[in-house]
């Protein structure tokens, strides 16, 4: 059974998760739309900004994190807090809602777009009327991967976030605690449920775009 701190951590997690992919959601489809249409030279230096966590590790993106996020930080006093851990998620898991976005954008191309505009849409009744429901395979497999990515960071939450329980303490941590403590049940049991929700998660989003292919 899960301890009492178990399930406040998996309650702090899928807070985290949410909290995180809907943000994830409205920032990234911007940039996102901006990628896959623009021509401008600038574009190489975006992608590889919002692609840098894929290369860079955790704990030195944590590291420069806590520096900025921190009590003399140029974004104010949010480290340690709950606050600092979506600012962490954000950014760390930003390029695994860009890229699914962009390349569904990319996959509908601007003719629909221009047609749309030549009926007299506004660029938002494009967007609503046109690009999402194209692109809605993209936005749901950006939310799964995005969702999923906050479930398991570690290195990132540790460094900004450190250990507080109701606060930071997610299921990461609370498994490299138990591990610290020698008591594997209790690892192997946060784990596996880790395990088991990223494995579904993954199953969905193959069954879901496999799905879209065969659909006339």
């Amino acid at each position: 059974m899960l301890s009492e701190a178990d399930i406040q951590a998996l309650i702090t997690t899928l807070k985290l998760a949410i909290t995180t992919t809907v943000l994830l959601l409205i920032i990234a489809t911007p940039i996102s739309l901006w990628l896959a249409t623009t021509r401008s030279k600038s574009r190489v230096f975006i992608e590889a900004l919002t692609s840098l966590p894929l290369v860079l590790p955790p704990t030195v993106l944590g590291f420069y994190l806590l520096i900025i996020l921190g009590k003399n930080g140029p974004l104010g006093n949010f480290a340690f807090s709950f606050t600092g851990l979506v600012i962490g998620s954000i950014i760390y898991s930003l390029p695994f809602v860009i890229q699914p976005l962009k390349n569904s954008f990319e996959a509908i191309g601007s003719r629909p777009l221009e047609e749309a505009a030549t009926l007299g849409a506004s660029p938002i009744d494009c967007f609503f009327s046109v690009i999402f429901p194209m692109a809605k395979p993209g936005f749901i497999t950006a939310a799964i991967l995005g969702f999923a990515h906050t479930i398991g960071e570690f290195g990132v939450v540790l460094m900004i976030g450190g250990n507080i329980p109701g606060e930071t303490k997610v299921l990461s941590i609370a498994i490299y605690d138990h591990v610290e403590a020698g008591k594997y049940g209790q690892a192997h049991m946060l784990s596996g449920l880790l395990l088991v929700c990223s494995f579904i998660l993954l199953v969905f989003i193959f069954a879901y775009n496999k799905k879209k292919k065969v659909m006339p």
